[in-house]
């Protein structure tokens, strides 16, 4: 099951059911299946609050993934800063919805074991977020 939730922000206008469908499909991609994942949407203040307390990182983020998985089964929660979000977008010239959809997808893939830390890891992040974007638009 996929839950979406906002605090402090209004909820964004994603389609659910069929978010929830491209999030299952692009997890069976790395032979993944969703069990449980929540979607925190946030504002600034708020995911600055959870990287302190849980991650001691004191900067703003635009996505923060905890993973519960067992094997091959996704469970996690997702907090994602919609001001961060718009900020990035704006930044980087590009649509606030896709780059919406780009961080909602970026927690699945950290999921499914896909890291951007390390060196060339976040033109392997950048890759598979695309290859998932791609697949987005074939179910919107």
């Amino acid at each position: 099951m996929i839950s979406y939730n906002a605090e402090r922000v209004s909820m964004p206008k994603i389609k659910r059911r069929k978010t929830s469908e491209w999030i299952r499909r692009t997890a069976a991609t790395y032979g993944k299946i969703i069990g449980e994942i929540g979607y925190l949407f946030v504002d600034d203040e708020k995911i600055l609050e959870v990287n302190r307390e849980f991650l001691n990182h004191d900067y703003f983020t635009d996505v923060i993934t905890f993973d519960y998985s067992d094997a091959d089964t996704l469970n996690g929660d997702i907090v994602i800063s919609l001001d961060t979000v718009r900020t990035n977008a704006e930044k980087f010239h590009k649509d606030y919805t896709e780059e919406l959809y780009r961080v909602v997808i970026h927690g699945i893939l950290h999921l499914c074991g896909i890291n951007d830390k390390g060196p060339g890891e976040r033109e392997v992040m950048e890759r598979e977020e695309n290859k998932a974007l791609t697949l987005l638009q074939t179910i919107l």
